[in-house]
């Protein structure tokens, strides 16, 4: 029988003050966050910013140079062998074999285990029942990210470790795979998922963890990581903004903080969003967006996120 599942909230992968090198470049530099049972966890950054080699470290494939991680209290290379049966794994690349169809590949992951789940059952809730004797080379890139899902799944993991999981999935697939993480976490799995797609990171997650240049900037939920940024106001203008301008006629701070959206250090109450408006018309300019507080993740990753160096790391590792 397999082991008993955590209960919720229990942490099921603990990292703390983790460094990883490759060579002379670090690639993950004191890192240390958490991920808890029947939870979706986030680990959100740019390309290069050190999720995979992360990931890596916790799957038990990659060696750290210093630091401490914990995967169901285990050591993920000292207990490797322990933690096979209880930790699904989705990576980026796959690696199953082309000349093979997808449902002999989960029958095949299905034999490891002593009680997985059903395959035909696992490939209808994943979109892929109708590819089921197709060679895996002539499915789509979404459905070889979704039959990676499914080999993740096949052995009822306590944690599940899923690197960029719809990169490449259409709009169908996507949702597939949504509702496949929502009962994940009504069944308690714990779910660390990278990614760099701020939207889905919003649509997935219950807690986030913002990762750049291997050092984590920040994390919570997603209420905790905006909640001290709802009184700016935030606007989308194509056209010249004079800024120290709009600065003097708001009597608050404007800045610019991508090619078209602009902050303004001010609570967003009616009164200055009819100023705003006003003096954009004035200038021949406007607003394609204006939005009064209840900022999103995008806002906050903007802030705490530097552009990343991609000669930072060797082979483009994530």
């Amino acid at each position: 029988m397999p082991p008993p599942e955590p209960p919720t909230g229990d942490l099921v992968i603990e990292v703390e003050e983790l460094v990883v090198r490759y060579g002379d470049l670090v690639a993950v530099d004191g890192a240390s966050f958490g991920a808890r049972a029947g939870q979706v966890t986030v680990l959100l950054g740019p390309n290069g910013a050190g999720k995979t080699s992360i990931v890596e470290h916790l799957e038990g494939y990659r060696a750290s140079a210093s630091g401490r991680a914990r995967v169901l209290g285990l050591d993920p290379r000292r207990d490797h062998g322990a933690l096979v049966h209880r930790v699904g794994i989705m990576l980026q690349e796959g690696g199953i074999q082309p000349a093979i169809r997808p449902r002999e590949v989960l029958r095949q992951y299905a034999g490891f285990f002593p009680d997985p789940l059903d395959v035909d059952d696992l490939m209808e809730r994943l979109g892929l029942a109708h590819r089921a004797g197709t060679m895996v080379r002539r499915l789509s890139g979404g459905e070889r990210q979704r039959l990676s899902l499914a080999v993740a799944l096949i052995g009822r993991p306590e944690v599940l470790l899923l690197d960029e999981p719809t990169a490449g999935v259409d709009l169908e697939g996507r949702e597939q795979v949504r509702a496949t993480l929502d009962g994940l976490r009504r069944d308690g799995v714990g779910v660390l998922v990278t990614t760099h797609d701020l939207d889905e990171a919003e649509r997935i997650a219950d807690h986030v963890v913002v990762i750049d240049r291997g050092r984590i900037a920040a994390e919570g939920s997603l209420a905790e990581l905006t909640s001290d940024r709802s009184s700016t106001l935030r606007f989308r203008c194509h056209g010249s903004v004079d800024t120290d301008a709009l600065t003097t006629a708001l009597g608050a701070a404007v800045q610019r903080s991508d090619q078209h959206t602009y902050t303004v250090d001010t609570p967003a109450d009616a009164e200055r969003i009819a100023r705003l408006t006003s003096w954009l018309a004035d200038a021949g300019l406007v607003a394609t967006e204006i939005r009064a507080g209840g900022s999103r993740l995008e806002d906050v990753y903007r802030d705490l996120v530097t552009t990343p160096d991609p000669g930072r790391i060797p082979g483009g590792a994530a």
